[in-house]
């Protein structure tokens, strides 16, 4: 099935399809990944993209001028960061690097980034990408005369997440330009497993700016992929013509964060473990309501609450059987975000079995439980009107009108099926680990 096929089956009008191209060094990069992935011990660690190119002195991208877009995710097994061992090498000319929303250092809160600068370790040039759409890039890639873009950002397999879509800008960018792009790829933390609704046209942001199911199920190397091909050709009129996915080896799929032997970096300020990471893509919903998400607390996104949550929650959440959590009832304070210093009551989530755990549907869950419960007192962000935030993170206005309806969270999960199992065919042909999953 083509890209018009599957945007006019899921209802969302016509598009072009295009086929995007991935150089040679690329394919033969991720079929060597691949066959590491399944000959090598699940015993040994995984193997970043990298890492691999550090061991190698960074030798691809000698004689190059280098863009970097990373932030402090970017390390490598000596917790070294690869900007940091890059200009050690001297075998790399890095002219900009660009930093996406948090900054590249890591200093700034959700929805701020660092101002550019010079980085005082390295004195190369830092430049605020965060928000940044094609024009922006490309002014700050003319500007540092960049050849080569390497990006290597952890992302955590949330379409709402917004390194991704930094990614897919500075790709749009790249593809106008002629520019080489490279992606150092890591593990999705969440797994390989997709889930929840399509973005919806219309309800595009910078939350969500092309059309794939709230949980992904892919790495930012596959994600590459299917941008170039399915996106780039309609929305920047070329593709990336060298698009290079450095490959990782003894990934796998099925995995989770903890059992790669990575140390995890919290790629932004409140995302903290893997655990929130797991929860977050189905918790993050709550950023839609006027109920906390747990910022400001040291568990953000498993602390849910409100003023006037109780203990019922947890007993109405514990009631409703899912699987791999429990509920516990929880009273936390703030202290910035939504209630700063105001005691909300409401639930800690534990991960039972993060294997089991759906988290798309126990956001679903929580959200139609807590509605249910305090009918007074349970908003949306916003108010619940047309252009609520909760549109921009569900993909569309139908999570809200099924809510307020009154729908069971099966319901509701049940709608979008359709969509998810298009994209789920989709997605098939750009998947580099282990075969198709």
């Amino acid at each position: 099935m083509d890209r018009r096929q599957f945007i006019a089956r899921a209802g969302w009008g016509a598009a072009t399809a295009g086929l995007g191209a991935v150089t040679a060094a690329g394919t033969a990069s991720a079929a060597a990944g691949t066959s590491s992935a399944q000959s090598t011990s699940a015993g040994r660690g995984v193997l970043t993209g990298a890492q691999q190119w550090a061991a190698d002195g960074w030798s691809a991208l000698s004689g190059h001028r280098v863009g970097v877009i990373s932030n402090p995710t970017g390390i490598l097994a000596d917790a070294s960061h690869i900007v940091d061992s890059m200009v050690a090498s001297g075998a790399v000319n890095i002219v900009g690097v660009f930093g996406p929303e948090h900054g590249f250092r890591g200093s700034a809160q959700a929805g701020e980034a660092e101002e550019t600068t010079i980085d005082p370790r390295t004195g190369v040039t830092v430049y605020d990408a965060y928000g940044a759409q094609e024009a922006g890039f490309m002014r700050m890639f003319a500007e540092a005369d960049v050849e080569v873009v390497v990006f290597d950002i952890q992302d955590v397999g949330a379409r709402f997440y917004t390194y991704i879509w930094t990614m897919w800008s500075a790709m749009r960018a790249a593809a106008r330009m002629g520019l080489k792009f490279v992606v150092l790829d890591r593990p999705n933390p969440i797994g390989g497993s997709a889930a929840g609704p399509m973005l919806r046209p219309g309800y595009e942001s910078g939350i969500g700016q092309r059309y794939i199911v709230q949980q992904h199920g892919m790495t930012v190397g596959e994600l590459a992929q299917l941008f170039n091909a399915e996106f780039l050709p309609d929305d920047a009129g070329a593709v990336v013509e060298e698009l290079e996915i450095v490959t990782m080896r003894r990934w796998r799929p099925d995995s989770l964060y903890a059992e790669t032997g990575l140390p995890w970096v919290p790629p932004s300020p409140n995302m903290p473990t893997p655990d929130t990471a797991v929860a977050y893509v189905g918790t993050c919903l709550f950023e839609g309501t006027a109920a906390s998400e747990g910022r400001g607390t040291t568990r953000p996104f498993e602390f849910i609450g409100a003023p006037y949550g109780t203990y019922h929650w947890a007993d109405d959440l514990n009631g409703a059987d899912l699987p791999g959590v429990d509920f516990r009832e929880a009273y936390f304070v703030p202290t910035f975000s939504k209630f700063t210093r105001q005691v909300c009551g409401g639930v800690q989530l534990h991960l039972t079995d993060p294997a089991k755990f759906d988290a798309v549907r126990t956001g679903v869950t929580m959200l139609t439980t807590l509605k249910h419960r305090y009918p007074d007192d349970f908003s949306w962000r916003g108010g619940g009107t047309s252009d609520g935030f909760i549109h921009l993170l569900h993909g569309s206005d139908r999570l809200r009108i099924m809510v307020d309806a009154g729908a069971s969270a099966d319901e509701i999960v049940a709608s979008w099926q359709d969509e998810l199992a298009e994209f789920d065919r989709l997605r098939q042909q750009y998947l580099l680990y282990r075969g198709r999953r």
